[in-house]
């Protein structure tokens, strides 16, 4: 649920394209729904297919191989990928030749009913198990369903070199663990993605270093849960207290892993996401602190403002201590911005925890956030022992009341920009004026200014003159720099 937030740069149903490699003769069409680990997924599904004689096409009907990567977050994203299919196989009757497969967390949700029942699909692979896709498509084409779903303690992709899709070349998605082990009622994704793994150091390190000789200028730590990284030679996180002196002594949590990555990689720019509160500790934020080459950027889930509503979802932490972390990370890292995820009408809700949640909002003064209505889940703990009993009105009114708390504070947030002048990475053209450059300030706010002589990856120094409640709008007061946070 930690990385629900929608991935711009996959456009939602655009196709995500690779840099054709010469001698490949087959074509993959590839799409990729709900969060940033989906996308990253793709990338490795993309860079184990290019070595298996695929190249990646924008046009579906050229396609021999078509995947869809799976979000099964949310009933709607469900129901949008089933719509996708049946378009793959209107296509498909045309072109029976083509192959049609289910990636990621609806595909090991649904396992082999997709196969079985409905057939409507060639091969189904879970999150854990991309590796295994070349073998899958041989089975595909010697005329057998193919299904491999199987969850891995270990597998974390580390010696795999991901392609980057649809790249603008300036921001690149780091994966640093893989699974989950907090057990949320509403969330699917311990169920989906399995337990949770922490990535070698060392290849992580190896990744952004190949980025960096590439030019990007700035990566995202990525992970259901950033703050519970935990390095010490192997094993799951739960068997750490099994482990040699020695490897203990050596391990490497994600306030060593941020302090390393910032520290080795001075010209970079460096984000990460999703941090979960109740394994947010302060060494996380002086490392921040310590580096200007980190982002003054916190994405911090929430869920409810209400005590008792956290503690029907399973969260380890209440709206006393949630607080308290937010005054303590404004207290040491000065003009920080922090969002937010909430799920709106959980089972149980009352009025008056409803409006703990909008006095939590106004409390923190989130910059900007991501608010759902409660969606059950089959499978999980709220599907198996909570009632959904909050009505389908009720919950609409709710999420519009908060929709309408935090776009009122968002455009206060981008109001105290007006007259400002703040320093911006351009990412690429804007979408709604290919005369204006769109980029990102360190809070990672979007900001539009009219083109000069500037180019993409540059810093700018832009003037803020107006704002919506999501953008910046102003233009650019110096020349570009390289790195001017050194």
């Amino acid at each position: 649920m930690e990385t629900e937030k929608i991935i711009d740069a996959n456009k939602q149903g655009h196709p995500l394209l690779t840099e054709a490699i010469e001698g490949n003769k087959k074509k993959l069409y590839i799409e990729s729904y709900g969060c940033q680990m989906n996308l990253n997924d793709s990338e490795i599904v993309a860079s184990i297919l290019a070595e298996n004689d695929f190249n990646t096409t924008q046009y579906i009907e050229d396609a021999d191989l078509v995947l869809v990567n799976t979000c099964s977050i949310r009933d709607k994203a469900e129901q949008t990928i089933r719509k996708r299919l049946q378009k793959y196989n209107s296509i498909k009757k045309i072109n029976p030749e083509m192959k049609v497969g289910v990636l990621g967390c609806m595909a090991e949700r649904l396992k082999s009913k997709f196969l079985d029942e409905e057939k409507i699909v060639d091969l189904v692979v879970g999150p854990d198990a991309y590796k295994d896709l070349p073998n899958l498509l041989e089975e595909v084409n010697e005329g057998r369903d193919a299904v491999n779903v199987v969850l891995s303690k270990d597998e974390t992709y580390g010696d795999v070199s991901p392609v980057r899709l649809n790249s603008n070349g300036v921001s690149a998605f780091v994966s640093i663990t893989r699974g989950c082990d907090n057990m949320c009622t509403f969330c699917v994704v311990p169920f989906t993605r399995g337990r949770e793994r922490s990535r070698d150091p060392k290849s992580i390190i190896e990744e952004i270093q190949s980025l960096k000789d590439k030019n990007y200028r700035e990566i995202t730590l990525l992970g259901q849960n950033v703050d519970s990284y935990l390095w010490y030679g192997g094993g799951l996180k739960k068997d750490l207290d099994k482990a040699s002196d020695i490897a203990k002594a050596t391990a490497v949590g994600f306030a060593k892993l941020l302090d390393l990555v910032a520290a080795n990689f001075p010209t970079l720019r460096v984000r990460f996401f999703t941090s979960n509160p109740q394994d947010m500790d302060l060494e996380v934020l002086h490392v921040i602190a310590k580096h200007p080459n980190i982002c003054r950027y916190i994405h911090l889930p929430i869920q409810s403002g209400s005590t008792s509503v956290l503690e029907r979802m399973n969260r380890q932490h209440t709206r006393e201590e949630y607080m308290e972390l937010v005054d303590k990370i404004k207290e040491i890292i000065p003009g920080v911005a922090i969002s937010q995820d909430m799920i709106i009408g959980f089972c149980g809700e009352t009025e008056e925890e409803h409006k703990e949640t909008l006095s939590m909002m106004e409390y923190v003064q989130y910059d900007y956030g991501f608010m759902y209505a409660y969606s059950e889940r089959p499978g999980t703990l709220a599907a198996k022992k909570l009632e959904d009993d909050i009505d389908d009105k009720t919950k609409k009114r709710r999420l519009n009341e908060v929709i309408a708390v935090q776009r009122a504070l968002s455009t206060k947030k981008t109001q105290e920009y007006v007259g400002q002048t703040i320093e911006v990475l351009i990412e690429g053209t804007s979408k709604k004026s290919s005369e204006h450059w769109m980029a990102r300030n360190t809070q990672n706010y979007v900001a539009v200014f009219p083109k000069k002589n500037e180019k993409v990856g540059d810093y700018i120094q832009v003037k803020i003159e107006d704002c919506t409640s999501a953008t910046l709008i102003g233009h650019s007061v110096s020349e570009a720099q390289e790195i001017p946070f050194q």
